[in-house]
């Protein structure tokens, strides 16, 4: 079973390849996606990686959690659920 990641403090200029490579040291990727901006069509600084197993995952985040990539210190943990905001 694959686990989600946040990637917090992307570098604004990386790609999701860049990711797939740094993240890769840990284990198989599955995906990987930035987050950008609609408006500006630039990344918005975090994303998402998807490790294959939950063991991968404890591996990228012990790698890459507050470590360089960059120039930027990354942030990474396990990802939330999308939870349902209130239409106001």
């Amino acid at each position: 079973m694959s686990t989600r990641l946040y990637v917090g403090g992307i570098p604004y200029r990386s790609t999701e390849e860049d990711l797939k490579v740094a993240f890769s040291q840990a284990g198989t990727v599955v995906s990987t996606k930035i987050i950008i901006d609609r408006a500006t069509g630039r990344s918005r600084g975090f994303g998402f990686v998807e490790m294959s197993t939950p063991e991968e995952a404890a591996k990228a985040i012990e790698l890459w959690h507050g470590k360089e990539l960059d120039g930027r210190t990354l942030t990474v943990n396990e990802a939330r659920p999308l939870e349902n905001r209130d239409q106001a």
